[in-house]
């Protein structure tokens, strides 16, 4: 994980902290969508990468919130909102996803991250 944190830290000019936090909003919404095969695969192969997700994902169920809050939170539009709220622009959100998906394929292998693309409607414009 750290090495994840490393490349996307240096990609999209953050320091570590805020990159391993937007790296964890990306996992904790693949998690939600696709809790197995490859993205099972990718966590059990990256040390640290499930508690990364669980963090983010702790700190947005303490939050609680409103039905319209959740509706917004919800699919890559939440995750763009999370990210966006981290201070990150939509250059560097498509940074962080070519980073993220970029190490997925070192990891898991090509055609496993085709599978997860394929998987998410519109998640492929960030890889």
């Amino acid at each position: 994980m750290d090495e994840l944190i490393g490349r996307v830290s240096a990609a999209i000019g953050v320091d570590a902290g805020v990159a391993k936090t937007a790296i964890g909003h990306v996992l904790a919404f693949l998690q939600k969508e696709l809790p197995d095969g490859p993205v099972a695969e990718f966590f059990d192969k990256v040390a640290g990468a499930r508690d990364a997700a669980n963090e983010v994902s702790a700190g947005e169920d303490a939050g609680g919130g409103s039905l319209l809050g959740g509706l917004l939170n919800s699919g890559l539009m939440g995750v763009a909102t999370k990210l966006n709220a981290l201070g990150l622009d939509m250059g560097q959100i498509q940074k962080l996803g070519h980073e993220v998906f970029g190490y997925a394929k070192e990891i898991v292998g090509e055609e496993k991250v085709k599978q997860i693309a394929n998987s998410i409607p519109g998640l492929s414009q960030f890889m």
